[in-house]
């Protein structure tokens, strides 16, 4: 049975609302097919947006590029809280087509879950292989959810080149590659907004990210420990599946004089 159609928009609307009183709201719209943000880029651009302002060292986009897609992306959000700080108290709701999310908490954790959305969806060749995570963003999420979600993402990927005739990466040796070049985007962003903005609450948003990708590839070196007494189900079927075929196999029944 094929899946109810969706809208051919997904929308994120974050507000923002703080002690003393005031808000800022900000919606992020994507294309529900290609999860492409629709821009609203802003008019003029800022002068720090541009792609040579502060260039990623790994950035892949050519010179005849005049501005970088995550910061332009960005712009309108960072510019509002240029002044803000990484500690100030906010009450953050997400309003979703599906459900509502709220959490109390800090400015820097706020802004670090939907600067993730802008940065995967804004067209940067780098951030682009973690978009299929936006179609399930968690706002608020921690370590081990933030994981599970990249790890899923990434080996439902392998099932579809595997459908394709391709290569797999069961082991996912190419997923730690992966972050080591977003963290380098990562790193790139934190030095241009340091020079974009007066105080820490956007760039810190940053460097939370950065903290993700930094802690995926323990993760994976670990084997998924952490994940792995949750799927034990699976394992005792497939330990006592190997057991059986075992004790019914020919040499079993039938062993040699």
């Amino acid at each position: 049975m094929p899946l109810r159609k969706e809208p051919t928009e997904i929308r994120y609307l974050y507000k923002f609302k703080f002690d003393d009183g005031t808000e800022k709201n900000f919606e992020v719209v994507l294309n529900s097919t290609t999860l492409e943000l629709i821009r609203d880029d802003p008019n003029p651009k800022p002068e720090w947006t541009r792609l040579k302002y502060a260039q990623c060292e790994n950035c892949p986009l050519p010179g005849t590029v005049a501005y970088c897609p995550v910061a332009v992306s960005l712009a309108k959000l960072v510019e509002s809280f240029h002044d803000a700080a990484s500690y100030e108290s906010a009450a953050v709701t997400v309003e979703t087509a599906q459900r509502t999310y709220f959490k109390k908490t800090t400015l820097q954790k706020g802004l670090s879950a939907i600067i993730g959305i802008y940065m995967s969806t804004s067209d940067c060749p780098v951030m682009d292989r973690l978009r299929p995570m936006t179609r399930f963003h968690l706002p608020f999420a921690n370590s081990i959810e933030t994981f599970f979600r990249s790890v899923s993402s990434y080996l439902t990927a392998q099932f579809l080149l595997m459908r394709q005739g391709h290569q797999p990466d069961w082991e996912m040796k190419n997923l730690q590659g992966i972050y080591k070049e977003v963290n380098l985007v990562n790193k790139g962003m934190t030095t241009r907004l340091l020079k974009a903005t007066e105080k820490d609450a956007n760039v810190n948003a940053v460097v939370i990210l950065h903290s993700f990708g930094d802690g995926i590839n323990y993760f994976i070196e670990s084997g998924l420990s952490e994940l792995e007494p949750m799927f034990e189900v699976f394992l005792k079927d497939a330990a006592a599946s190997e057991i059986s075929a075992h004790v019914h196999s020919p040499a079993s029944t039938h062993p040699s004089r």
